[in-house]
């Protein structure tokens, strides 16, 4: 296990694995005089299992000799749709976990028994304002309470013992377009969250507020407000002169904090991952130019006064979506013969960073996939040398990556024994162009990127381009560089690394895979039914190490990569715990019905469908995604009942369908958009010709 592994290294991996807090005790082995301790019970307490965010469980009761042992030890259905994302929480027993609608399930950890259940009611037109799916990432435990943020923009305090309400505030101007998908994070006595909505024009920031009443302790903007008021911190005032024009402070101007947090309690500092710009498209949002500060950054926040300590942007003056919401990671890292006390993210933008997080001097930066909107990351400046084949500007450009970029939420984990980084990467080219006649408009999505261009001028689009290809990837932060890969067939969720050599990792097929840490090697899979995008965990209850996971397919790119007929993601939610020498099993799944193509057939004009593939890609695509398209947690709408055909202007355009989530459009389209929609899905439909998905949506 410790070939190759310097010795500075491996003092630091021995030591992480005996030190583990007051949660997790070093086991006694039996002797002679002494009987054996019995090993002591592990949580899963925090968000990334520490406040440092690594994902790595320290125990190794199931590793690389014996995972093929894991079996089934107990499931429990959520009863919920659309994509599940939480990282679940294990504290004393008790999982928490929450479901798409931000509702909080409380679960026996020995037997999957649901101990309790909280709905804070969201209100399903809500989802007409979340960009990626009615998600959430998880919660927050601290003490007696549990705490969870819900996507209308409230934070909630909960009874961890029987879920009733302790307390509520709402974090956001209910005015504008907010949403929340995030974790909430407890830092010291102040649980803090961001939220997000930049594509639809809002203003990002972080609040922190008192974990016993709700009251708000401070608050940290992004970016900066009206220029003509004053600003709320000395690091606004700083960052004026970075924006240019007028659209920016008046659309918003994003930078919205939708996920990542981590805390270092030695150095005191919380560390903030900023998101894109409100629009994304920096010639329209400030044609100036400019960093456009703080988007698309990492901020080091003094959590006693939300005070800004410094800052690095991973993309200045973004203009791609290239987030750097992704997994931040603390860890210390030997360099050079120097142990560096280090800040990791793979953000969108395809570089992998390594910081100083005392202050943010950028330490490295290098490539994790092939990227083309940037040679390199110059040392001293800290920026990113942009090429031409990625401005857009004044004519169409294929770039790599887009905008799901080369890693997204899902979070990525680092094993201190192998000091690996283990990421669930990607590749996706994307054709930026201009938005011609671009005009705010805060009832849709505004990001002033033409996103029908490849359906309105598929000329524009490159011979041959290359197909998007998932991947999990075990990245050496110390060297940057690749160790190595595993090229996947379909999406791959958030990772789990063990200190069992172990990497598990769950797919939108719906297996969940164990890896062998330090070569990539299969070891085991479980087939779980569902697709999955959540990251497992890891804990220890009476002696017995347990692998979780929360399975549920949704989110970004919803109903797409995963055409598997034997997955039934339409089927719901599904919790699953692994242990070994279990032998439980799963319910076998329904045979699909004989799918119902469109009754009625498409007699349009070939540019009238046009029109309704333009307005299906702008509206209705990233839910319901490509037409044809199988397992999908949203029904595909090639496949529909002659009921659904006759009431399709009842759902879209007056909320006929509201209570099962599926908004109302009536904000953005009327009769005459509709039946274009209609026509172009009538004749997708019969292009298919025979294919197998469920009939009743």
């Amino acid at each position: 296990m410790w070939t190759g592994i310097s010795g500075l290294r491996l003092a630091l991996a021995l030591f992480t694995l005996m030190t583990l807090g007051a949660c997790q005790q070093p086991e006694q082995s039996a002797t002679a005089d002494r009987p054996a301790v019995p090993a002591a019970d592990v949580d899963w307490p925090y968000h990334g299992f520490n406040l440092q965010e690594d994902r790595f469980a320290r125990l190794e009761d199931v590793n690389a000799a014996n995972v093929s042992g894991l079996g089934l030890a107990w499931y429990l259905d959520t009863g919920e749709r659309l994509g599940h994302e939480a990282t679940p929480i294990v504290v004393d027993g008790v999982i928490y976990v929450t479901t798409p609608w931000s509702k909080v399930i409380a679960v026996d950890a020995r037997t999957g028994a649901e101990l309790w259940r909280y709905d804070p009611e969201v209100p399903r037109q809500t989802g007409y304002w979340a960009c990626c799916d009615a998600v959430n990432r998880g919660v927050a435990v601290a003490g007696e309470r549990v705490f969870v943020a819900s996507l209308d923009g409230r934070l909630i305090a909960l009874d961890r013992h029987d879920g009733s309400r302790l307390w509520q505030t709402l974090t956001v101007d209910p005015a504008r377009p907010y949403t929340i998908t995030g974790a909430p994070r407890v830092v010291k006595d102040m649980v803090v969250i961001g939220n997000a909505g930049a594509e639809y024009g809002t203003r990002g920031y972080v609040t922190a507020y008192d974990v016993a009443s709700g009251a708000q302790r401070w608050r940290f903007y992004t970016v900066p407000g009206d220029p003509t008021l004053p600003q709320e911190g000395a690091h606004l005032e700083q960052a004026l002169s970075s924006w240019t024009g007028d659209l920016w402070w008046q659309t918003g101007g994003g930078g919205t904090a939708w996920d990542s947090m981590a805390y270092d309690p030695e150095l005191d500092l919380l560390y903030i991952g900023t998101g894109n710009g409100s629009p994304w498209n920096r010639y329209l949002r400030s044609p100036g130019g400019g960093d456009n500060l703080y988007l698309s950054c990492i901020v080091a926040v003094e959590p006693d006064t939300g005070r800004m300590r410094w800052y690095y942007q991973t993309t200045p003056g973004d203009n791609w979506d290239y987030t750097a919401t992704q997994h931040i990671i603390l860890a210390d890292l030997e360099l050079r013969g120097r142990l560096r006390k280090v800040a990791m993210q793979a953000p969108k933008n395809g570089f992998f960073y390594v910081l100083d997080r005392e202050t943010g001097e950028l330490i490295s930066a290098e490539p994790y996939i092939p990227i083309n909107w940037a040679s390199h990351v110059d040392q001293e400046s800290g920026r990113p040398v942009e090429r031409a084949e990625g401005q857009y500007a004044n004519e169409p450009r294929w770039v790599r990556p887009g905008p799901l970029g080369g890693h997204n939420w899902h979070p990525m984990s680092y094993s201190p024994v192998t000091g690996l980084v283990y990421i669930p990467g990607r590749t996706a080219d994307f054709l930026y162009a201009n938005e011609e006649g671009f005009n705010f408009d805060r009832t849709t999505r505004n990001v002033g990127v033409d996103r029908t261009l490849q359906v309105r001028h598929p000329e524009a689009v490159p011979e041959d381009p290359p197909d998007p290809q998932p991947m999990l990837l075990a990245w050496d932060p110390a060297g940057q560089r690749e160790r190595w890969r595993v090229p996947l067939d379909m999406p791959g969720g958030g990772v789990l690394a063990t200190a069992g050599n172990l990497v598990f990792q769950g797919r939108a097929s719906g297996e969940l895979v164990a890896y062998a840490a330090d070569s990539g090697e299969r070891l085991w899979s479980y087939q779980t039914q569902r697709g999955v995008i959540a990251p497992p965990v890891s804990y220890r209850l009476d002696g017995e190490q347990y692998v979780l996971l929360l399975a549920g397919w949704g989110g970004a790119g919803r109903s797409r990569g995963s055409d598997s007929s034997e997955i039934d993601n339409l089927g719901g939610g599904r919790l699953l715990a692994f242990k070994l020498g279990a032998d439980g099993g799963l319910p076998a799944l329904p045979e699909r019905p004989a799918p119902v193509v469109w009754l009625q057939p498409a007699t349009a004009s070939p540019d009238a469908l046009l029109q309704g593939e333009v307005l299906y890609q702008t509206h209705c695509g990233s839910c319901h995604g490509r037409v044809g398209a199988l397992g999908g947690a949203i029904p595909n709408l090639a496949y529909v009942s002659p009921e659904t055909e006759g009431s399709f202007d009842a759902i879209v355009l007056l909320g006929a369908r509201l209570p099962r989530g599926m908004p109302r459009f009536d904000s953005v389209l009327d009769e005459s958009d509709t039946a274009l929609i209609l026509d172009y899905l009538r004749s997708a439909a019969h292009d298919l010709g025979s294919t197998s998905q469920t009939s009743e949506h």
